[in-house]
């Protein structure tokens, strides 16, 4: 096929290209045939007056990119360049097979610098407008991957000022995959705090506020997506609460059977939380607290929801105006229980909550834990032993905020609490246990076995920048993704300059034990 390729006869081209692209739809035939010379003779037949040389090539390189270990060689061989101009052709097949080689060759991002260098991405952008809506969605598809990368964030922000009008005016295409892969793109983009104000800047508020009360599933998870991403400026909670989102996102946080659902929306109200500068009461009044309760107790909750829950709760805790009505309506006996789950994340969540209002310093904080301290049941005191005692906590982050909240506690002056700590001899001998088994090595450096967790007060929800796969090699149908996650940053609770749990625990636990053995009566 490939010495007939370089046929000097036109229709013998022809035929051997079109077969070519058929053996290329055979995982077995992809490799063969770019170690054996066909890209090269594939980019001669771009360069073809030929219509059908150009739609019979490049759909056999569409093909063969749908293969990892072939995109650099396709790369290399010059080919971008002819894929960028012929997805400018005037013949839609020709467009439409140009435009699905370029999304698949986005999936590395070596490759979607070099397609940027080739001149891609404006040719991308004005293809959002094309006739064929099949070329429109590889091609918004295509740019969602470029704005996986920060450099290309920049680009698209420095060279397409239009780009965001353009999305909002193709998301008005009753096409139901289409417009989930624009509020995608859009969610990625919105990863940056330029984009995020951008989208709103351009009424993007009112083109998503319909998508998360659609009937679709589809829609409304790619709307609560990219809501979570807007939702990390402090600049977008008061025109999104005014557009009207907040009774939807409310409803949503109680979806059962759509667990990445709640995970996005509940993770759009802690960003919320995040924001002390605002007014909250209208959240409580709205039921957010009673809405987070309901879904925490519900016997179906999806433990990564209930991990979400916790991480919002945390948030919530920080906030001037949420962490009083969090303790006079009883969520620290819910975080206590939380503390138990066994799920790992989800109880460092919960006794980060804890430890962010014993922080407080605050009497009523200190009298709702001296309720729970011995009660049955909810016992505080029992889960800080067990999480102090148990191997399965040793070096985690868990365990550095059970150790700062019994420090919090001890630095309180309430005598009741300090009593009741410093002569309990299981909590001081589990401490002095873990100065001695987390005591520093000479090189200063602990065990590389160490779970290694970050400590933090407070972090905001993002919804991890998501590259959309490249269509299928035959096919060039549709793109499955990976799920979603939620990225925080983070500041140390107390020990600055220990930049790991093992040496974080170890002077914590030194701290705490210094502080009760200096209270009359203590435990030696």
């Amino acid at each position: 096929m490939l010495y007939l390729l370089q046929s000097a006869y036109v229709d013998v081209q022809h035929c051997a290209s079109a077969a070519l692209g058929n053996l290329a739809g055979v995982k077995e035939n992809k490799r063969l045939i770019v170690e054996m010379g066909g890209v090269d003779c594939l980019v001669r037949q771009m360069l073809s007056p030929s219509t059908d040389a150009q739609i019979n090539s490049v759909g056999c390189i569409t093909n063969l990119a749908a293969d990892e270990d072939n995109k650099l060689a396709i790369a290399k061989s010059g080919a971008l360049v002819p894929l960028t101009r012929l997805a400018r052709s005037t013949d839609l097949r020709v467009q439409r097979n140009a435009t699905g080689a370029l999304l698949n060759m986005t999936h590395r991002a070596d490759l979607r610098i070099m397609l940027v260098e080739a001149g891609s991405v404006a040719v991308l952008v004005e293809l959002l407008e094309a006739k064929d809506e099949d070329t429109q969605y590889y091609a918004v598809t295509a740019l969602s991957n470029i704005a996986v990368d920060d450099s290309g964030r920049d680009i698209l922000w420095s060279s397409q000022p239009e780009l965001i009008s353009v999305l909002l005016k193709t998301l008005r295409k009753p096409n139901i995959k289409l417009q989930s892969q624009v509020v995608l793109t859009l969610r990625n983009l919105a990863s940056d705090e330029r984009y995020q104000a951008a989208v709103v800047a351009h009424g993007g508020l009112d083109a998503l506020l319909p998508l998360l009360k659609s009937s679709y599933t589809l829609l409304i998870m790619s709307a609560a997506a990219c809501l979570r991403n807007l939702s990390i400026h402090p600049d977008n909670e008061a025109p999104i609460v005014h557009a009207g989102f907040l009774p939807e996102l409310l409803d949503l946080v109680l979806q059962m059977d759509e667990p990445e659902l709640q995970c996005h929306v509940i993770s759009t109200l802690r960003n919320f939380g995040a924001n002390n500068g605002s007014n909250k009461q209208m959240f409580i009044d709205a039921g957010l607290l009673d809405r987070v309760r309901m879904a925490v107790e519900d016997k179906r909750v999806d433990p990564k929801v209930r991990c979400e829950l916790a991480a919002a709760l945390s948030v919530f805790a920080l906030n001037d105006q949420l962490w009083r009505p969090i303790v006079e309506l009883g969520f620290c006996e819910l975080l206590v229980n939380l503390m138990r789950c066994k799920h790992a994340e989800t109880e460092y969540n919960a006794c980060l909550a804890i430890g962010t209002l014993v922080g407080k310093n605050l009497a009523e904080v200190y009298a709702e834990l001296m309720r729970l301290w011995q009660k049955p049941g909810t016992c505080l005191r029992a889960q800080l032993v067990h999480i102090l005692t148990l191997a399965e906590y040793a070096g985690t982050g868990v365990r550095s905020v059970a150790l700062w909240i019994i420090m919090a506690l001890l630095n309180s002056g309430r005598g009741d609490l300090l009593q009741r700590i410093a002569h309990d001899t299981q909590i001081i001998d589990a401490v002095e246990v873990i100065t001695k088994t987390n005591a520093l090595p000479e090189s200063g450096n602990g065990p590389s076995s160490w779970t290694i967790l970050p400590s933090i007060f407070g972090s905001k929800g993002k919804d991890v920048d998501r590259v959309e796969r490249p269509p299928s090699a035959s096919t060039l149908t549709d793109s499955s993704s990976s799920s979603s996650s939620s990225s925080s940053s983070s500041t140390a609770i107390d020990c600055s300059g220990l930049d790991d749990e093992f040496q974080r625990t170890h002077s914590l636990a030194l701290q705490v034990l210094s502080m009760a053995r200096g209270i009359p009566g203590a435990c030696r």
